[in-house]
């Protein structure tokens, strides 16, 4: 069954900062959900709120299937999480990979060379598949870790920038993947900085210090404040400051 999540009043602070202040939204399955901003704008703090590795100060998160609310450990094991730095081990192939993660989630070999077949044909990988991991290009070592995210086939995915450093086209190519699991019904939520990765979300979630500035469908928030693009947008939130901001968009 799908699952969805609901963010409601959620407060974190990281030491000094407040890193996340007051954020509320909803995540809605079979859907691919944007949090876009720059660097240090909370994107990652709340991701890890989402996975269950942060705990809130304030506010809450709440997890549901069929629209009903469910605890964390009902659903973790159908989540995959690809945080921006990954571990991957530098002397073992893409294959030992797969099969190291198969032995760690019990996978039924079966249902592990089907799965495994269709992951190698989507990232086109397979013709790579005995090439250690430390000899990757970016984009490679990026679809493999999503590769072993992906392999016990989850309900939810987020990806924590997932397509920093990469190459323009493997980021079309794993755009292009994650456009596949969408159509699975799978709830996708990633990060990112880039703000024409923004235009390629079903919803957009904009963040900055810590702060919601504005959520909804990418053409209707650049309608709604008369804007060509995200780039020109942040450059009118910039403008306003802080304070005009939080009173006029929510």
């Amino acid at each position: 069954m799908n699952i969805g999540i609901k963010v409601e009043n959620l407060f974190k602070d990281m030491g000094p900062s407040h890193a996340i202040q007051g954020v509320s939204l909803n995540l809605e399955p079979g859907l691919l959900h944007g949090l876009i901003g720059p660097e240090g704008s909370g994107k990652t703090t709340l991701l890890r709120h989402l996975i269950g590795l942060l705990k809130p100060d304030q506010g809450r998160v709440v997890y549901l299937e069929g629209g009903k609310p469910v605890p964390l450990d009902e659903v973790r094991s159908r989540m995959a999480y690809m945080p921006q730095l990954q571990s991957l081990y530098s002397d073992l192939s893409i294959g030992e990979h797969l099969d190291f993660f198969r032995e760690l989630y019990q996978i039924p070999p079966k249902v592990y060379r089907e799965r495994r077949k269709e992951l190698l044909a989507v990232t086109r990988l397979g013709p790579f598949v005995d090439r250690p991991a430390g000899q990757l290009s970016g984009g490679m070592y990026k679809k493999l870790g999503l590769m072993c995210a992906l392999l016990q086939s989850p309900n939810l995915v987020l990806l924590d920038e997932p397509t920093t450093g990469v190459d323009p086209i493997s980021r079309r190519e794993f755009w292009e993947m994650l456009y596949r699991l969408r159509e699975e019904g799978i709830l996708i939520v990633i990060t990112t900085a880039y703000m024409d990765e923004a235009e390629r979300c079903d919803r957009v979630h904009i963040m900055e210090r810590g702060r919601l500035l504005a959520t909804g469908e990418p053409q209707e928030i650049l309608k709604r404040e008369k804007v060509e693009n995200f780039e020109k947008l942040f450059l009118k939130y910039d403008a306003k400051g802080p304070a005009k901001e939080k009173a006029e968009i929510r």
